[in-house]
Parts: C-alpha cells; structure tokens; sequence
C-alpha cells in the first residue's frame, strides 16, 4: 500500500471549453486535500492549474507551486500559495516536482502536460523511481491516446507489462485507490550493471 501524502498533478494552464473537465479539476484539487496529501504543481493561477489550487486551497489544504522564473509574473503565479518554489528552467520544474511528490497525476492538457507525463512513465519504466502513474481520463479527454497505446502493444513497441505502469480512470477515486495499491515493476535486468 503506497502512502500518498504529496501528489503532484499535471494539467494544462488553459480554462478548457468543456465544463465537466474543469470542474472535474476543482474537484480533484479538493480529493487529494480530503485523502491528507499536499498538492504539488506547476504554481499558476491560469486554466485548469488554477482550478486543482483552489480547489485545494478553497477546502483548507496545503499547495506547493514549482514554477520557472520566467513565468513568474503577477498575471501568471497563484499568490496564495502553501508555498512557491521558483526554478529557473522547466527542467528544474520537473526534477522539483518529482522530489516533492509520492505520485502523479495528469488531467487533460496540451502539449506539455504529456511531455510531463511521457517523462515520468518513461523513468518509471527504466526503474528511476516507483511512484504510482494515473491517468484521470475525465469525460473521455485520453480515449484516442490510449487507443494509441493499445497500438503500441500490438505493434511489439511497448510492452503491456509496461503499458500498467499506466494506472487510468475516469473517476478520482478509484484512481487514487489504485495508485494506493500499485505495485512497481522490479527494474530491467539489462539497467543491472552487475549482471551478466
């Protein structure tokens, strides 16, 4: 059983034009305030990132925002914050996450959102960490990209071993219940260096 007590979500920093996915982000924000773990984040106020804060926040939770100093302006960064932690590259941003946090989270996003999430899976998949990965597929947003994973598999690409890495739900709760429960992979005999 993992202990979750510092989660750190992605999400895009857009308002999106579906309602169910941004209310779904408020909500999350607030679940993952009622389960006693802190919010860790990219620290803007902005789109669905602003939404996950407050709904933390809003309910008495404690919020961690990592963001790059170039972001960092009044119109941007979410003021009332646990605490703000500036970096100077996104990099920086991602290694800080990473540090702060027991598991991970993506909602809907762009562009960046994925490359966060394809990082994460792909450290995991390598044995760099064991932090569980879930996937919080709100209103069918993820349905085409795990049609593309399913893809992958069949393609010999990826592995299905590796592909449940990948923890996916459209509910919250269930999700953060398999996270609870997520077993790692032992790492790749051929990362051994020792082995023969």
């Amino acid at each position: 059983m993992n202990t979750l007590k510092s989660i750190a979500v992605y999400c895009g920093s857009s308002d999106s034009n579906d309602t169910v996915i941004y209310e779904a982000a408020y909500q999350i924000g607030k679940n993952i305030h009622e389960i006693g773990a802190r919010l860790v984040y990219g620290g803007s106020k902005l789109g669905l990132m602003g939404q996950v804060a407050n709904g933390t926040l809003d309910h008495g939770g404690k919020a961690i925002g990592v963001i790059p100093d170039f972001l960092k302006t009044k119109e941007v960064v979410q003021t009332n914050l646990t605490e703000l932690i500036t970096v100077d590259t996104m990099g920086e941003r991602k290694m800080k996450m990473h540090e702060l946090s027991d598991g991970i989270i993506s909602l809907p996003g762009g562009f960046g959102t994925m490359e966060e999430l394809f990082e994460m899976l792909t450290w995991a998949q390598l044995g760099l960490h064991k932090k569980p990965i879930g996937l919080l597929n709100i209103n069918g947003f993820y349905n085409d990209l795990l049609a593309m994973f399913d893809t992958m598999v069949e393609k010999q690409l990826l592995s299905k071993e590796n592909l449940g890495i990948l923890l996916v739900s459209d509910t919250v709760e269930e999700l953060l219940q398999k996270m609870k429960d997520y077993k790692p992979l032992p790492v790749p005999k051929w990362m051994n260096r020792h082995q023969v």
